[in-house]
């Protein structure tokens, strides 16, 4: 029987103590920095652990350590002070009384946004390398063979930690892919895949740019891939992984910009999958524009479609995972699909619609999915 891989988006949801633990750290609070290791090395083998339990294939850290997928740049580089402005998603800001909500229900998180106020440097590779072992350590223990870790991209940088320093867009993004380049060749040089989170090249759309026309955006986005590309340029692309998301919230997203849209720019990024969201409402049908633009599909791309969503309790059932997984297997060919999700389950510390035990019941439900398709190719 032929086989259909699995994987997710890579965040997942952290114990209340590693919560606390980050949390301390984010908010200068004292702790034992030998005790925040244990309980990090702790927390990602338990992680993979029910990863490999619920079937997935390819597993990651669950970006344990990180306060968030994008802002845990702020600890490792320099360059970051003060506070950077928050700007709705556009869909929020047409209902308000549902963002008040939102904000009134606890369901915005709360974490530093610094502004880019100095020259982008790193501070050296220790707390990525604590990763990659934890990773590495967790792997062996529990029988995972392909693991991957996530990596902000220079243009998701650049959309929450918006820039006062630098004298232009371009140069700041300049600066974050020469900043950024080391930490992706740490990731690979450790033999895991590297993905690369990119919700900039849609979410973005509605979130910074919304005054903009849609292909006003796209030569935006298009220099964000510049950008990426340039960090990745001694990153082989079949080590590479491209997840391009709306936005992982309840709410409207009557804002997002089309997948048919923003689909040539996904497919110029350098890597080998790209992931994306075909499970939520806004989304689901847009498998179609994969089989209506096929032949724009690069012959080594492998499609990552999201075949569970990220923001309800919702268990998807397996035979619904299998239709969602066959419809590109019929485009591109079973050894060109892999099962994910269509985001993170975990994508700030602390936060997360999903219940933490309904998500690995999902993750089991998409593996099941896979199995189902796979036994009918």
């Amino acid at each position: 029987m032929a086989k259909i891989n699995t994987t997710h988006v890579g965040s997942l949801p952290r114990t209340q103590e590693v919560v606390d633990f980050i949390f301390a750290r984010e908010n200068k609070q004292p702790f034992d920095q030998a005790a925040f290791d244990a309980c990090m090395t702790a927390a990602v083998s338990e992680t993979v652990r029910k990863q490999v339990e619920a079937g997935v294939d390819i597993v990651s850290d669950g970006e344990t350590s990180k306060i968030s997928y994008a802002t845990y740049v702020k600890d490792r580089y320099t360059g970051f002070s003060g506070d950077s402005p928050r700007n709705a998603p556009a869909d929020l800001k047409m209902f308000p009384s549902f963002l008040q909500r939102l904000a009134d229900d606890g369901g915005t998180p709360q974490y530093a946004r610094p502004m880019c106020t100095g020259d982008v440097t790193s501070k050296g590779q220790d707390e990525l390398n604590k990763d990659i072992a934890n990773l590495k350590a967790a792997m062996e223990a529990h029988g995972a063979t392909r693991g991957f870790m996530n990596a902000a991209s220079p243009g998701v940088i650049s959309l929450f930690l918006q820039n006062s320093h630098y004298k232009t867009r371009e140069a700041y993004l300049a600066a974050l892919a020469d900043a950024m380049k080391e930490e992706y060749e740490t990731i690979v040089a450790a033999g895991l895949d590297l993905q690369l989170d990119c919700p900039d090249l849609a979410l973005s759309r509605h979130m910074l740019f919304a005054d903009m026309t849609d292909d006003e955006f796209l030569k935006i986005a298009q220099m964000h891939v510049e950008a990426l590309n340039h960090a990745l340029q001694n990153v082989p692309a079949d080590k590479v992984r491209v997840h391009i998301c709306w936005g992982n919230y309840e709410g409207p997203h009557c804002c997002d910009i089309a997948m048919d849209k923003v689909f040539s720019t996904l497919m110029a990024t350098k890597s080998r999958y790209v992931l994306f969201e075909t499970s939520n409402p806004r989304h689901a049908h847009e498998w179609t524009v994969f089989r209506d633009r096929k032949s724009e599909i690069p012959e080594d791309k492998v499609l990552v479609p999201g075949v569970v969503d990220t923001t309800t309790n919702f268990i998807e059932h397996p035979e619904l995972v299998a239709q969602r997984i066959e419809r590109f297997t019929d485009i591109v060919g079973a050894d060109r699909v892999i099962a994910g999700s269509d985001c993170g389950f975990g994508t700030f510390a602390g936060f997360g619609a999903v219940d933490p035990d309904i998500a690995y019941a999902k993750l089991k439900a998409m593996s099941d999915g896979a199995e189902l398709a796979a036994g009918r190719l």
